[in-house]
């Protein structure tokens, strides 16, 4: 969506939201990106509606609980209901947001209710299949090599640490601390943490770091002065080259070529909880905003608890064994 012009007072509202998600909420580009497309659906919409009236502007107090159940049922024809909730929750904040400076009366927004959404639970891999992967890389050579180990240490960080891609990707020379085996990762908001290195991270690390000088360009010399992981030009890597790799460790480790960075992180969150670490350590650990999202990984671990219970407890055996036992009477002649 272009700027708004003067006399589109809607259009110059959005654009101050959306600079309030910028600057002041320190939002990232893709979240503000993704805002702007979906209140650019609703503008295309309450501009085609007024354009038979008088002035032919749109304005957000046309905008009522039946324009934007019109509007949603409109976009229901064509969007899931994943998309469809992001939409509705754009304009939920839009309004908001014009409702503290007093630009709103009431926000009909919040008497629309959201789609029901069936969340699906994360990908995640086993222990044994998280350590397959890790050793990946360099399985096919005599020799590690120095890409490998770069792979190997980006792995190591995904799954170890629990980093998300675009934490990876942004991370530099100065944020790594081996001395006090910790990282420092700039997440989502801006928002800074520290992350220990485990030992396998740790090592894998400083492999790296002894070999980094060989990915300069082969021919310029260049090597990025900053970042962490570079590719074999000496440029910092980028999100899709990781997401790219980590799918063609999964297909070539452990038969998984659907595999994708977000997925370690969510086998790091699996793995601390199966392993006793507490909830809040974990939403710490992995930057997690709310602790609700967090939460989601207690839904595997009772998966895998329900499945010990019914392989373990005499109940769930003595349940079994009655249906055994009637399966047989139901086919006696």
């Amino acid at each position: 969506m272009d700027p708004a012009p003067v006399h589109d007072p809607l259009g110059a509202q959005v654009e101050a939201f959306l600079r309030y998600l910028e600057f002041e909420r320190r939002s990232s580009a893709h979240t503000v990106a993704a805002y702007r497309r979906d209140l650019e659906s609703l503008l295309s919409f309450l501009r085609e509606r007024s354009r038979g009236r008088a002035g032919g502007r749109a304005s957000i107090d046309d905008v009522d609980k039946l324009t934007l159940r019109t509007w949603m049922a409109g976009e229901a024809k064509r969007l899931k209901s994943v998309s469809l909730a992001r939409r509705l929750a754009a304009v939920r904040s839009f309004m908001t947001f014009l409702e503290q400076r007093g630009n709103l009366r009431t926000n009909p927004a919040r008497q629309i209710k959201v789609p029901r959404l069936r969340r699906p639970l994360p990908m995640f891999l086993s222990p044994a299949a998280a350590d397959a992967l890790m050793q990946a890389p360099n399985a096919a050579t005599r020799a590690p090599t120095a890409r490998g180990l770069r792979d190997t240490l980006a792995l190591e960080l995904l799954y170890g640490a629990g980093l998300r891609v675009s934490e990876l990707a942004f991370l530099n020379l100065a944020d790594v601390s081996l001395g006090r085996r910790e990282i420092r990762v700039l997440g989502k908001g801006k928002k800074e943490r520290s992350v220990p290195l485990g030992s396998a991270a740790a090592r894998a690390c400083e492999q790296y770091l002894e070999r980094r000088g060989e990915l300069a360009h082969p021919k310029s010399s260049y090597l990025d002065p900053l970042a962490l992981l570079v590719s074999a030009r000496g440029k910092r890597l980028s999100v899709r080259w990781i997401q790219r790799f980590t799918a063609r460790y999964g297909l070539t480790a452990v038969g998984r070529p659907d595999l994708h960075p977000h997925a370690l992180r969510h086998s790091c969150a699996t793995h601390m909880l199966e392993g006793g670490a507490d909830l809040r350590l974990i939403q710490e650990f992995l930057g997690h905003e709310s602790l609700s999202t967090t939460e989601r990984y207690t839904h595997l671990s009772l998966d895998k608890l329900l499945g010990v219970y019914d392989r373990s407890h005499p109940l769930a055996q003595r349940s079994r064994a009655k249906k055994a036992a009637k399966s047989s009477d139901d086919q006696d002649p």
